[in-house]
């Protein structure tokens, strides 16, 4: 099993594939890395040799932030947001739709399950 920025890819899917089950990459960047490295697309990571597989996580260190520096930066937006008393602040800080989504029903992702108010009754 192939380890690249700190994640274990599987061995018997396509690269292109595998590449996608770290965090920051999606199949397009997954497409590219593997054209700068010189990979075919319908090569397996069972196939690969080990120089390969170097290449592919010193291109990944080198050009792309993934995993968790991904992670870090987002947080960090998220929190400059909240310090800096913005709307979209307050609402990652009362936990509901960020980005205009009404409330008034649905938004059960944000807010959570459903509770329940003493005394209603239709």
């Amino acid at each position: 099993m192939a380890r690249i920025a700190g994640v274990n890819i599987p061995t018997n899917k396509r690269v292109v594939i595998a590449l996608t089950y770290i965090h920051g990459i999606g199949p397009a960047m997954a497409r590219e890395i593997a054209g700068k490295v010189g990979i075919p697309v319908e090569r397996r990571v069972n196939e690969l040799t080990d120089q390969e597989v170097i290449q592919i996580r010193e291109t990944i260190d080198r050009d792309y932030l993934v995993e968790g520096d991904l992670r870090r930066e987002n947080g960090q937006n998220v929190k400059r947001l909240m310090d800096l008393g913005n709307y979209r602040g307050l609402r990652h800080r009362r936990g509901l739709p960020v980005r205009g989504q009404r409330t008034h029903t649905n938004a059960r992702t944000r807010k959570g399950p459903a509770r329940p108010i003493a005394g209603k009754k239709k």
